[in-house]
């Protein structure tokens, strides 16, 4: 390493974000652009460790410390060449992952780790100010043709993977812009559509084929692929959502977080949506039922919205401040008490609670019910068990409730059924260890197969995928498989 006391030498810094008085009066990026002097001294923060667990702790398998060393030195197209030998889409992660090569930086046993994710994203937007992002389309074609039904991040690695192989792709959307939740379900303030765009034109460019409004299995019948197509991939994403069947359930004012996120992103692309169609947070006591990053997303967007208040709830109980080595030891990911940029725009959380029914006055919502929980710790090593505590019950007000509660895998009764698609006890679909499923030249991967995560994952979950089609229709692949199988 070019700074082999960097680490001694620098504390950890990242430039303040937007304040929040600004950025709660638009839909534009937190962050601001990293200084490139401050950048370059953060990159010469990486260690020379003499194992770098940070490659570990990132699904892809990133080549961290070299282009760190690289971005110190100056040698930015180096850098981006080394990035993208193994991430497809560095200007998403660099922008929505949550970092789990931090958690995993050596440094990060006893200090603040190397400020890796956004080192990535400012390779990555230099490689674009550079023009060195340039259309690179295959030199040879194998005449192969390969249907991608989905064009969330899975999708979209797997068919940039296979079009670099040679293969004629085409990627079927069923909404009117490609993207997937990368353009619907991630709000603009944590990912500016343009940023989506742009590469989209880049893969267009490239020779990909996009079709929008192609609903596989509704609009478009499963069998129509197969007789067009040597393979198809389903990458459709865990699109499911977990309901909460408790009185008061029908009320209005209760809706699905993704029926709630798609139409802000819509009228952020200029779409018309008309007053009674669009669910708003204006002026309403909002509760989202849910504390992960859709419930993040959630909270974020009322604030923007001009809500009156926001509450965000959540089943678990909050999580410690720090690690608890015994249990949680670097350089896993820690289960630690995080607050993200929404969070710390406004509003209210809460932890160990959980809804017992729904009230309401003229058929709309109006209050939701609630009691505390205990968790108990078993002594035989499975799960803390989950106590109401007697006397804890209350209410609050609730003119709107976002159901943020995860996702239980992907729909079933459309694309899967009409294909026969076999599936995990899980309600996932099951592959082979190449990614087929039970039907020959059928793929999948991503959230359809693994379950609801990551977008890094997702990206993983496209290349290897892509790896196990191109064996198929070619018998052998060349494609790089990632330094890390899981």
């Amino acid at each position: 390493m070019g700074k082999i006391t960097g680490f001694k030498e620098y504390k950890r810094e990242i430039p303040k974000d937007r304040p929040v008085e600004e950025r709660l009066k638009d839909w534009k990026d937190v962050h601001v652009q990293f200084p490139k002097d401050l950048l370059q001294k953060q990159a010469s923060r990486c260690m020379d460790c003499g194992i770098p667990f940070c490659h570990k702790g990132c699904p892809l398998g990133n080549i961290i410390p070299d282009w760190n060393d690289l971005v110190y030195h100056d040698r930015w197209k180096e850098a981006l060449e080394r990035l993208l030998s193994t991430n497809n889409f560095p200007e998403f992660t660099g922008r929505i992952c949550p970092a789990p090569c931090e958690d995993s930086c050596v440094l990060n046993i006893n200090d603040n780790p190397v400020t890796i994710e956004r080192i990535e994203q400012e390779i990555i937007e230099h490689g674009y100010k550079s023009r060195w992002m340039k259309p690179n389309p295959p030199k040879n074609r194998t005449g192969k043709k390969v249907a991608v039904i989905g064009s969330g991040p899975s999708g979209l690695a797997c068919a940039d993977q296979l079009n670099k192989a040679g293969h004629k792709v085409t990627v079927f959307e069923r909404n009117d812009r490609v993207g997937g939740l990368l353009m619907y379900g991630i709000p603009d303030f944590k990912l500016e559509k343009q940023i989506v765009m742009r590469r989209i034109e880049l893969m267009k460019q490239e020779g990909v084929e996009f079709k929008t409004n192609v609903h596989v299995g509704v609009n478009l019948p499963g069998g129509e692929l197969l007789k067009n197509f040597d393979s198809v991939v389903l990458a459709g994403g865990a699109t499911q959502a977990r309901d909460l069947p408790i009185p008061g359930r029908e009320l209005k004012g209760i809706h699905f977080a993704m029926e709630f996120l798609p139409l802000q992103n819509k009228r952020n692309q200029g779409d018309s949506i008309s007053e009674d169609q669009f669910i708003s947070a204006k002026g309403k006591n909002v509760i989202i039922l849910g504390g992960g990053d859709t419930g993040s997303d959630c909270h974020g967007t009322s604030l923007r919205q001009g809500a009156k208040k926001v509450y965000s709830l959540e089943l678990l109980p909050k999580p410690p401040e720090k690690r608890a080595l015994n249990s949680n030891p670097w350089p896993e990911w820690g289960k630690v008490f995080r607050a993200s940029s929404s969070h710390q725009e406004g509003g209210l959380r809460d932890w160990s609670v959980m809804t017992k029914r729904f009230s309401g006055e003229g058929g709309v919502v109006k209050k939701i019910h609630m009691v505390r929980l205990d968790w108990v710790e078993s002594q035989n090593g499975s799960p803390p068990k989950m106590v109401e505590i007697p006397g804890s019950e209350f209410e609050v007000e609730a003119d709107l409730v976002l159901l943020a509660l995860g996702f239980l895998g992907p729909e079933k009764e459309t694309m899967l059924k009409q294909l026969g698609i076999g599936l995990t006890p899980r309600g996932n679909v099951q592959v082979d260890p190449n990614y087929m499923t039970n039907v020959p030249g059928i793929f999948s991967c991503g959230d359809m197969r693994r379950g609801q995560s990551l977008v890094v994952w997702a990206i993983w979950e496209g290349r290897e995928a892509a790896r196990g089609i191109d064996k198929f229709l070619m018998g052998e692949t060349r494609l790089p498989s990632s330094p890390f199988h899981y």
